[in-house]
Parts: C-alpha cells; sequence; structure tokens
C-alpha cells in the first residue's frame, strides 16, 4: 500500500452519465469533487453508436461523443477527473477509505457510487465483432431499436425484461424472432402471455444462438441451434439483441452496503441515499428498472445534492 493518504471532500467512483452529472454538480457546489473512471471510461454508452434520445441532440450523437463532451464540461467546472478504478472500501468509520488500484489510499468525507452495471452477453467470437463495430448487436432495446424500424430482429433471453424488449420491438419492426435457451420462460405468467399473443413474435423455445452472422460490417443473420433436434439453421435479421441480464459493478462494496439479491445498492426511495450515511448511489448501480442515459445522469445530480447537503450538515 501507499504511504501515501490523499484526503478529499467528495470521492466520485465511475463515469458514465451518473458519475459525471454528479461531477458537475459537486464542482459546482465547491465540493473540490475526484473522478476515477473504472475499467470502463464513460460506462456502457462507449460501445453504442448512435444515442437519439438524450435531449438536445436533435441529429442525434455517438455514444463516446457524448461521454467526452460530459467528462470536458466536468472538467470545465474543476472536477479532477483520473483514471484508475477502486479496489477495495472501508466504509466502517466517519472517514470513508477507498484504495486505487490496490495501491493509492484516499481518505473521503463522502462518496458517490456510479459504477453502473454491466450487460451480460453471450461471449461469442462474432457477437463481440459486431458489438464493436455498431453493426447490429446491442443490450437495449429501448436504446437502439429505434435504428431497426420496418426489419427483422433476433433477441436472446427468457425473463422478464426480454420479454418486455421483444414486445417494444414488436412495435416497430416487423418480424422479433425470439431465442429462449431452455424449455421454458422464466418471465412471469402475464410477461410471457404478452409475447405469445403478439403477432409478430416468433418463440423458438430451447434453442441456442451459434453464431451472428455478417459482413463483417453490420449483422445479416443469426446462426441457431435446435437443441430437441440437434438442427442448425440461419434465421435473417439485421438487429441481434441480448437481453440476458445485467451485473451490478458493486461486489466491493458489498461488505458495507445493503444489495439486493441480485447485487444493485438498495437507496432511500426518492434519494440517493444508502444504508451508509455520507455514501451515495447514482445511476445503474442503483437502477435495475429504467438504465437510461437520461435516468442516471438525474440520479447523479441527486447524489451530489445529497452530498452537499450532507456535507454542509457536518460543518
Amino acid at each position: 500500500m501507499s504511504d501515501t493518504i490523499e484526503k478529499l471532500k467528495c470521492l466520485i467512483i465511475g463515469s458514465g452519465p451518473a458519475g459525471y452529472t454528479a461531477a458537475i454538480y459537486a464542482a459546482r457546489a465547491n465540493m473540490f469533487p475526484v473522478l476515477y473512471q473504472g475499467m470502463q471510461p464513460g460506462g456502457q454508452l462507449t460501445t453504442t453508436n448512435e444515442v437519439e434520445n438524450w435531449p438536445g441532440n436533435p441529429e442525434g450523437i455517438t455514444g463516446p461523443e457524448m461521454m467526452v463532451g460530459l467528462q470536458a464540461q466536468a472538467e470545465r467546472f474543476g472536477t479532477d477527473v483520473r483514471d484508475g478504478w477502486a479496489t477495495k472500501v472501508d466504509f466502517s468509520g466517519d472517514i470513508f477509505k477507498v484504495w486505487i488500484n490496490g495501491e493509492k489510499e484516499l481518505h473521503c468525507e463522502s462518496v458517490i457510487i456510479s459504477t453502473g452495471a454491466s450487460a451480460k452477453y453471450l461471449g461469442l467470437p462474432s457477437e463481440q465483432h459486431y458489438l464493436k463495430m455498431g453493426g447490429g448487436v446491442s443490450a437495449c432495446a429501448v436504446c437502439d431499436g429505434f435504428f431497426y424500424r420496418n426489419q427483422e430482429v433476433v433477441i436472446v433471453g427468457a425473463g422478464d425484461s426480454a420479454c418486455e424488449e421483444a414486445h417494444y420491438l414488436s412495435k416497430l419492426c416487423k418480424k422479433v424472432t425470439m431465442l429462449v435457451r431452455s424449455e421454458k420462460f422464466r418471465a412471469s405468467k402475464i410477461m410471457e402471455a404478452r409475447v405469445r399473443k403478439t403477432e409478430n413474435i416468433t418463440i423458438l423455445m430451447n434453442h441456442d444462438t451459434i453464431e451472428v452472422l455478417g459482413d463483417e460490417q453490420v449483422v445479416t443473420g443469426v446462426k441457431a441451434l435446435n437443441k430437441t433436434t440437434n438442427e442448425t439453421f440461419e434465421i435473417p435479421a439485421t438487429g441481434f439483441f441480448v437481453a440476458i441480464g445485467h451485473k451490478p459493478n458493486t461486489d466491493i462494496f458489498k461488505e458495507y452496503i445493503s444489495l439486493d439479491e441480485t447485487g444493485y445498492i438498495i437507496n432511500t426511495p426518492g434519494s440517493s441515499k444508502t444504508n451508509v450515511e455520507g455514501v451515495f448511489v447514482a445511476g445503474d448501480a442503483a437502477d435495475h428498472v429504467y438504465r437510461q442515459a437520461i435516468t442516471a445522469a438525474g440520479t447523479g445530480c441527486m447524489a451530489a445534492l445529497d452530498a452537499e447537503r450532507y456535507l454542509a450538515a457536518k460543518e
């Protein structure tokens, strides 16, 4: 461990819309925030090619461009944005201890957690290729479904979120093929019934995805396996949506911060407060319902305001 301990008024762990918005508000309130960007600077939006639902950008904006702008705005007001990620915390005392990259030790008067949640993918090389290319692989139908209007798409998943996203896509797309990897849905009966009665959703039970097909630039189809017959076949599609869940990036906090059964941070309703006074949460680390850039930014604002009030009450 480092012999030098740095003392901070406000530490923001993680970037993305939540972290950068919290930084903008905290910096303008003279809280002198330090923000560590984490292992994926800019968060999930850096994998999104086009963002058309962010207010104020009528022509749309790319995810990376949007993150660059948010970072620049946070830095303009004095946020100290740094590379690195939190590897250990100790929230047992009045001063919150955080270790960066397993070495640097920080002592913080307040902490805002904005570590987000990572979408789960199948892990296929072809899936990852088109995800990086921005050419047809997505983990967010609400974010990207608009780009597939009147086209045919495939979605993988079996839970409530998968059913909700499939139903959302059905309103935009000509055909939605839903691949369920087991012999039954994990979704609630009402959500399962909704997709089953939607005419342009074709449900294939007990099917696996073998490969995402394309021309190296964009997706053109999906190769699937019928696990009952052992037959493989191709499904024409321009979009491939993965809805098999998200994993909140909260493991290092679980000893001190209350989490739900899936690892999301439990906040006080209507605020960003956690069970530890002086530690706040913003964005997808606590949000398993909306998971949008704009909602993440809103909770980033809330976290900074809550932290400001907390610090003011201590003075």
